[in-house]
């Protein structure tokens, strides 16, 4: 048993997204604000697996620590993040030249096409991806590994907060205070901002899904993201015969990582 550990870090809009891998194997992940330049610097200084489990938390019960310098494999969408890294002594930029899908446009985003490769090796092609995050995206991909193509509009509590942050009398709403469906109809302001993203929201993720399965009728339909258990418990109580054939899993990124990078 070799156990080296490599640590993937994906960049978001908002936050950071870690993972610790033991040789191949998926160990531990978590995720983060981005963390000030300093702490990147003592990690740059002294980046043992010590330092980056204090740095990150990750969780760990490794009997052994390690005591040398541990590789980092990044992904980022955010250009100003990524540039902070680049003092990082053992650090491996993934590009869209790395990932294996056929058929990519320049500016396709990384995360997305590192997640569709990832579902498409854990659970076979052709496959969709729905990644709700910051921004809600589909991306697909056909039974030969090619990309299909996808759309990108404003995740669930994006469009919350520019209701809330862009209006003189609207409030900003917090997507953890949502648990179940509001009424369609509502009768106050809060509610109707819940109801007139959220249905709209449902009724567009339903459309794209259905679109999917006219052109791949027994293809996988995967949701990750932070916002993707709760958009899934959304859809179970609005179109539970859709929700029953979605799988949520917020790891495909780091699958798609580890099966292009991680030896």
């Amino acid at each position: 048993m070799n156990n080296h550990p490599s640590i993937v870090l994906i960049i978001g809009n908002s936050r950071l997204h870690w993972a610790l891998f033991i040789d191949k194997t998926l160990y531990s992940t978590g995720d983060t604000f981005h963390l000030p330049e300093s702490i990147i610097q003592q990690l740059a200084q002294n980046p043992t697996l010590d330092n980056w489990l204090t740095a990150i938390s990750l969780p760990t019960n490794l009997s052994i620590i390690p005591d040398y310098p541990i590789p980092l494999i990044l992904a980022s969408v955010v250009p100003s993040q990524t540039a902070l890294w680049q003092i990082y002594p053992h650090l491996h930029i993934i590009t869209l030249e790395d990932v294996p899908l056929q058929g990519m446009y320049p500016t396709l985003g990384i995360d997305r096409a590192l997640a569709v490769w990832g579902a498409g090796k854990l659970l076979g092609f052709p496959t969709l991806v729905i990644d709700a995050g910051t921004a809600l995206t589909f991306t697909g991909a056909d039974d030969n590994q090619c990309l299909v193509g996808g759309a990108i509009l404003p995740g669930l509590g994006l469009q919350l907060a520019s209701l809330g942050q862009k209006t003189g009398q609207l409030p900003l709403l917090e997507t953890s205070l949502m648990t179940s469906l509001p009424p369609r109809f509502a009768m106050n302001t809060s509610e109707a901002i819940q109801s007139g993203v959220i249905y709209t929201l449902l009724s567009g993720i339903k459309d794209f899904i259905e679109a999917w399965w006219q052109l791949f009728p027994n293809s996988q339909i995967v949701m990750t993201g932070g916002d993707s258990n709760l958009l899934k418990s959304y859809l179970q109580q609005q179109f539970p015969d859709i929700a029953e054939r979605l799988i949520v899993d917020n790891h495909l990124i780091f699958q798609g990582v580890g099966n292009i990078v991680i030896s």
